[in-house]
């Protein structure tokens, strides 16, 4: 079984004891949105992908009900303002996340009613590679980059922003299987490897932070104050409604309605 995992923090928790659970697994690396294409491509049979890519790949499933979500401010998903809002014409898109600047496209088409210019922000370059009107950051480098936002005129925190205007949850990545895997061996170990990965989430912390230049301590409150691992009523209601926007804005086709009301292992939770 071929699975592939994010290397982001935010997805330490998932995956720190999935070598251990599952010695005869096969994981590999990468960013959410090249997994996404692995998983299309075949390359891998289960993947940690952003959730827009469920809506986006027709016979896929969801295998866990371990994820990455927010119930308020996410931290790791920044919107950098050099103007108003209102007054945006280019947006920088950081490539590493395709959800996440889903979410940018939504929010701003549904709170200012603009679309803007969107451009790429390719991997490994900072804000101060572009002179675009907003800049999307997503990830470690969006946790690390806080100490800059005095130098914009506005920073939203995508999931605080989520929150607040729908008051619901956001699922940014879950774990999903492509069309025709048999996801038996597997469907049980995530949900154990996200249980035991938040018993340890203070030792996780400790090791990891420093490894993408932020404390253990600041590692630690990400973890227990900004993200939440699983995937509950609250979490789907969240999903429905980001897809019925993606919809909306031409981001998802139409058609999967189905597979977010379901509550089988097959669509929606591993329980």
């Amino acid at each position: 079984m071929r699975i592939g995992a994010v290397n982001y923090l935010n997805s330490k928790p998932l995956v720190d004891a999935l070598d251990t659970l599952a010695p005869q697994l096969r994981v590999t690396y990468d960013l959410p949105s090249r997994l996404a294409d692995s998983l299309v491509a075949g390359r891998l049979d289960v993947a940690l992908v952003p959730s827009v890519e469920f809506f986006r790949t027709p016979g896929s499933t969801i295998v866990s009900d371990a994820c990455v979500a927010c119930r308020g401010p996410v931290l790791s998903v920044k919107l950098n303002f050099r103007v108003p809002p209102g007054d945006v014409g280019r947006v920088a898109l950081d490539e590493g996340s395709r959800t996440s600047a889903a979410l940018t496209r939504i929010l701003l088409a549904e709170m200012y009613g603009i679309e803007p210019n969107w451009e790429p922000l390719p991997i490994g370059c900072g804000v101060e590679t572009t002179d675009a009107d907003a800049v999307l950051l997503i990830g470690d480098r969006a946790i690390a980059n806080g100490s800059s936002d005095e130098d914009f005129s506005e920073v939203w925190d995508l999931g605080e922003k989520w929150c607040d205007w729908t008051g619901l949850p956001f699922v940014f990545a879950m774990w999903i299987a492509r069309a025709g895997v048999d996801v038996s061996e597997v469907t049980g170990v995530l949900s154990a490897a996200r249980d035991n990965g938040i018993r340890r989430l203070a030792e996780i912390a400790e090791h990891e932070g420093p490894l993408v230049g932020v404390s253990g301590e600041l590692a630690l409150g990400y973890f227990r104050d900004n993200l939440h691992f699983a995937l509950g009523n609250e979490e789907r209601a969240g999903l429905r409604k980001f897809y019925a926007l993606c919809v909306k804005h031409g981001l998802a086709p139409a058609g999967g309605e189905a597979r977010l009301a379901s509550r089988g292992v097959s669509s929606m939770t591993g329980k």
